[in-house]
């Protein structure tokens, strides 16, 4: 058979995808689907009941990660196609879910002409990738690929106190360590690319190369909490102006740094917040990104050097906490290839990237040939209700995973 000229069917595929919004909508027309809500769990339930009637076996793990499968004609490594469906708080609807609808959309489209691949094929959805209920980022693909402990997932907690483990159980997903993704002949992660190049080139599609550099870390900024009125200027020992001018030297850092170097700083604490209070302590968070390491190293240790200057002039005290580092990480030449080819064969502009964002393939590009591909965000927006692709976009992107999938296993 040739299946050159096999398309998904995108009234199909958008059906999904709003239905799957209908659960945690926000007015704004967004979503809000935190990793092991109440929200997640009916999420997983829709899923679950789209794979099985699409012919997968579902498996769940030990992370609560869905897997379906899809026999191939061979025993060999599957062909795995992923990404996650939780999202931040007032999110957008495509971000994570569009990689896995895509994935399921790929296997209903083989289903509809009687195609079976030479190495099986597995859709997966991945628990709590966005980090924002349970910090860090990418926690269940970090465990299964050996970059977190078991015991360190699950003892994360969120800001109510709750443990990943306890939240797992009460969704019903706490599944067996048996049922993780193994290793596979090949990764696609299909993903709203959240960034403006592919707009500002003017192009649906874009293979990509890599994931960026990022490091995380946490400043706390202590001084000395007084009363507003009485407390002269020269004496005083505030720490919020410090972790202002901190703040301003983390945007001057990146800026400074070249066209492709990011810093932000997006959550910040202040203690006692009140009007008529001199603070006596700021905790704040403070997020950079480079595609080389030794850029992203030095980036961080100039920080502290800045940090401990404007600490020192302030007369207060600062710790850096350094808590998480995903490195930059290069896609298999193999897998990029194959995306390419599928871009070609489509008659779609060429265009390259590299990711600034993280995602589940970061990790899994440590144990298996892993790629990606991304669709065009409108505006570059992401992680906001007014995120969006157009019907097109979206449908070039699933066509690609499509062609990609059947190169890497085997029509």
């Amino acid at each position: 058979m040739d299946w050159s000229d096999i398309r998904i069917q995108g009234d199909r595929l958008h059906a999904s995808l709003q239905r799957m919004a209908e659960i945690g909508a926000t007015p704004g027309g967004g979503v809000t689907r935190l990793a092991l809500s109440d929200e997640d769990r009916a999420g997983r339930e829709l899923l679950r009941q789209w794979m099985t009637e699409a012919g997968l076996s579902v498996r769940v793990d030990d992370l609560g990660n869905m897997v379906g499968r899809r026999d191939g004609r061979e025993d060999l490594p599957p062909v795995q196609l992923g990404s996650h469906c939780d999202s931040v708080r007032l999110g957008g609807r495509f971000d994570g879910v569009l990689g896995v609808l895509g994935a399921l959309e790929v296997v209903r489209t083989l289903n509809d002409h009687g195609i079976v691949t030479r190495h099986p094929i597995e859709v997966i959805n991945w628990t709590n990738e966005e980090g924002v209920r349970f910090e860090p980022a990418m926690l269940a693909s970090g465990v299964v690929t050996g970059r977190f402990t078991r015991e360190y997932a699950y003892d994360r907690k969120d800001a109510d106190g709750l443990r990943f483990e306890d939240e797992l159980r009460r969704i019903g997903y706490l599944g067996e360590e048996a049922n993780r993704p193994g290793r596979a002949a090949a990764y696609l992660e299909l993903h709203i690319e959240q960034g403006p190049v592919l707009e500002d080139a003017g192009v649906p599609v874009g293979a990509v190369e890599g994931i960026v550099g990022i490091t995380w870390m946490e400043v706390t900024v202590t001084g000395q909490s007084d009363h507003a009125g009485p407390s002269p200027m020269r004496l005083r020992r505030d720490p919020l102006v410090a972790a202002a001018r901190i703040i301003d030297a983390v945007d001057r850092l990146a800026r400074g740094q070249d066209d492709v170097a990011v810093g932000t700083v997006g959550r910040v604490r202040v203690e006692p917040n009140t009007i008529n209070t001199i603070p006596g302590r700021v905790v704040f968070s403070v997020d950079l990104r480079h595609p080389d390491p030794a850029t992203l190293e030095a980036m961080v240790e100039r920080f502290r050097q800045q940090v401990a200057e404007i600490a020192e002039a302030g007369k207060v005290e600062a710790t850096v906490d350094r808590f998480w580092t995903s490195e930059a990480t290069p896609f298999a030449p193999e897998v990029v290839q194959a995306v390419q080819e599928a871009i070609d064969a489509l008659g779609l502009p060429n265009k390259r990237l590299w990711s600034g964002a993280g995602h589940d393939a970061k990790y899994v590009a440590d144990v298996s040939p892993a790629g990606m591909i991304f669709v065009r965000s409108q505006g570059g927006l992401s992680h906001a209700e007014k995120e969006y692709s157009t019907p097109e976009d979206i449908e070039a992107g699933v066509n690609v995973l499509l062609g990609a999938t059947l190169r890497l296993a085997g029509a």
